[in-house]
């Protein structure tokens, strides 16, 4: 498996990922929406390509994770998601792969925190930890369970406050 980042021939793979990771068994013909997100994150000046990395295997993606930029007040920080697996090649590590390489990268960018919506269980073997423990709150308030952050080497822990995601996140 090699893990790059996303060149231009790999759109229409990318968007076969994240139809497949995120499909509805019970509505298979509905697009899910973050093929949708993934391509307006890409149009609008959130878009970070060194932080769209796609994994590769037998010259196939099989896998993509992208963080954008967002705030918390006037800081820039990321935003991480979606990130999308073809389900036949979920629970090989492909998915975690994709996690160190976007945090390794985005650490090496002295990008100073991650943020994301996401499952309790998964995100923190990855450093994740709720984003209230930081004085961070999502944009909508429902979402303070799942709403997690994980600090970079350039983490400044007086950033506090308010997450803006960048907008086609708060559009889907």
């Amino acid at each position: 498996m090699l893990i790059r980042p996303e060149t231009s021939a790999d759109l229409t793979a990318i968007r076969r990922v994240h139809a497949a990771a995120f499909a509805d068994a019970e509505n298979p013909q509905r697009l899910p929406a973050e093929v949708g997100l993934v391509d307006a994150l890409r149009g609008s000046a959130a878009w970070l390509p060194a932080l769209s990395l796609v994994a590769e295997h037998s010259g196939e993606v099989v896998g993509h994770v992208v963080c954008t930029r967002a705030h918390i007040g006037d800081v820039p920080v990321l935003a991480l998601g979606p990130i999308g697996v073809v389900p036949d090649s979920q629970r090989a590590g492909i998915g975690s792969a994709l996690m160190h390489a976007v945090l390794g990268a985005a650490d090496a960018l002295a990008e100073p925190l991650v943020a994301l919506l996401g499952h309790l269980e998964y995100y923190p073997r990855f450093g994740f930890e709720p984003a209230a423990n930081f004085g961070i709150t999502p944009p909508v308030p429902e979402w303070a369970s799942h709403f997690q952050v994980r600090p970079l080497a350039a983490h400044d822990p007086a950033v506090r406050g308010e997450f803006a995601y960048a907008a086609p996140f708060m559009e889907v």
